[in-house]
């Protein structure tokens, strides 16, 4: 076992994952967080911001834990990372992946999303929202593998 690939691993973990909740409610604006489905600019200025965020939370966690910094590792993975971010916030990409996996997945997708008929203020945690989430997360941990196998 390599104990410094598994350290980079768990490291990494812990530093992306509270750098991707900061970044992603807290340092987006709420400019970026209305238009960045249908504007790409928007979308690229979210995801330049997340990046930066995870990188200066990397560098942050390496630092204190004396672990070794691989910058081409850092860089396939948060570049992997920030492609899929951008792909996923888009909006019509991950609602078109709900509907290729099946109605049941399209459905979950549009849960809570506000109909016509009702008000436009729908609650934060809808089907959209989650499978959003989930699959940022799905991307931390190949970039986070990505991060350890440049430890080894």
């Amino acid at each position: 076992m390599n104990l410094t690939a598994a350290a980079v691993m768990a490291v990494s973990y812990v530093a992306l994952i509270a750098a991707h909740e900061v970044a992603d409610y807290w340092l987006q604006t709420p400019c970026q967080a209305m238009t960045k489905g249908a504007g790409r600019a928007a979308c690229a200025r979210h995801v330049a911001t997340l990046t930066a965020t995870k990188v200066t939370a990397l560098l942050t966690a390496f630092v204190v834990t004396g672990l070794p910094v691989r910058p081409l590792w850092w860089a396939l993975g948060l570049g992997i990372d920030a492609g899929s971010h951008y792909w996923a916030d888009r909006r019509s990409t991950l609602r078109r992946l709900a509907a290729w996996c099946g109605p049941g997945k399209a459905a979950f997708y549009d849960l809570g999303a506000p109909r016509p008929d009702q008000d436009d203020n729908a609650p934060a945690t809808t089907g959209a929202a989650l499978l959003d989430q989930a699959w940022h997360k799905g991307w931390l941990f190949l970039t986070v593998l990505i991060l350890a196998g440049g430890a080894l």
